[in-house]
């Protein structure tokens, strides 16, 4: 495992079971250890930024909701008061090792559409010239089902690709992953190093680890391909101990995920990070080669077009078995892929009526993923 200190900027996830207890609220010395090991990186030149889950955990303590489930306006009601004491307490405990921190709320808009996430990128950019560590967490008190992220990895992932960060920790009461969920396979094998994330590590994803963890190594795995497709490496390791980044460097027990060795850079890297997808397009095997040779998406290699998108969405590329390929953004609005999936580009304006581009993703716009086997290192 390399050292924390090879790093320059340091994106770090914080679980809200580790912040948060449902009795006694805040965890104020597992808090304060944090901040120690945040400091330590800092003194050593590393930009750090924290997302940190808890706001609505925190939030029903401070009301009383107790264990019961919340509806939705009370979800963001109980954000509301616990996003003001979470931000409180960062504030404290940084101050207290001499660190200035500024909050930013986002919703999934901001970093999926490319003027918010420009304005996000540039926010955030200026809390790090100003040496602040700014403190992320998802809107809360006013996303919803349909516009948000649902867990803090992928937005992990999406702040330290939009900010350059060479390295994601992913913090959670999980010390890495297991070829199976080793609460239910006592057999499962921890596997120190992934290479690159294939579907058989795809496969090895298992459910949400707590009731107060809403991602699981389901979403650690989504935010690993959206961040080392980027360039950016990631580690998943238990956060329940004190000082948990200060332990990484002693070597105990984590995941490193290698980024890729051809990252995607610039705006192909909010491409790339796109969680979303407005629609879908599957495409033949001669699509599948000539997509992976570098080449545009001609309308010709489209089987099924899916979804209701517009021009300049982002869509996902899939594979005639259905596997995702690629994702770009499209050159036609839904009903017009549709009437020209499967046909040769002299056939385009006589269907269309009109002159049309004769790529339905141009290259420029499109971020193949990596889909080579690769082996990964067991242990034991």
């Amino acid at each position: 495992m390399p050292s924390l200190k090879t790093y320059k900027r340091i994106t770090v996830k914080i679980g809200s079971a580790l912040l948060v207890d449902r009795t006694s609220g805040l965890k104020r010395e597992w808090l304060a250890s944090m901040a120690d090991d945040i400091a330590t990186l800092a003194e050593g030149g590393a930009d750090v930024l924290v997302v940190s889950s808890g706001a609505i955990a925190l939030g029903r303590t401070i009301l009383g909701l107790g264990k019961r489930a919340l509806k939705l306006e009370e979800s963001q009601a109980a954000a509301a008061v616990g996003q003001i004491a979470l931000s409180g307490a960062w504030a404290e405990e940084l101050g207290r090792k001499g660190l200035k921190s500024g909050q930013i709320l986002v919703t999934l808009g901001d970093t999926e559409e490319r003027r918010r996430y420009l304005n996000a990128r540039a926010t955030i950019s200026t809390l790090l010239k100003m040496n602040a560590v700014p403190v992320i967490n998802e809107n809360d008190t006013v996303a919803t089902s349909e516009i948000r992220y649902g867990d803090n990895d992928r937005l992990a992932a999406r702040v330290a690709t939009m900010m350059g960060s060479d390295l994601l920790v992913l913090l959670s009461d999980i010390d890495g992953l297991y070829t199976a969920p080793p609460a239910i396979d006592p057999n499962a094998k921890f596997i120190p190093v992934v290479d690159r994330i294939t579907s058989d590590i795809e496969a090895m994803a298992g459910g949400a680890a707590s009731e107060l963890s809403r991602g699981g190594m389901r979403t650690k795995i989504d935010a690993g391909k959206i961040a080392t497709a980027a360039g950016t490496a990631m580690i998943i390791t238990a956060g329940t101990r004190l000082s948990p980044l200060m332990a990484i460097e002693r070597g105990e027990r984590a995941t490193l995920f290698r980024p890729s060795g051809n990252p995607v850079k610039g705006y192909k890297t909010w491409i790339a990070g796109q969680l979303e997808p407005a629609g879908r397009l599957t495409v033949d095997t001669g699509a599948v080669g000539a997509l992976l040779q570098g080449k545009s998406l001609l309308p010709a290699g489209v089987k099924l077009v899916s979804g209701n998108f517009s021009r300049g969405d982002t869509v996902a590329i899939l594979s005639p078995e259905g596997r995702e390929i690629a994702r770009g953004l499209v050159a036609y609005d839904a009903a017009d892929a549709v009437r020209i999936a499967g046909l040769k580009t002299a056939e385009i304006e006589t269907v269309l009526g009109y002159e049309a581009r004769s790529a339905m993703i141009h290259r420029d716009d499109l971020v193949v993923s990596h889909t080579d086997k690769v082996a990964v290192q067991a242990e034991g």
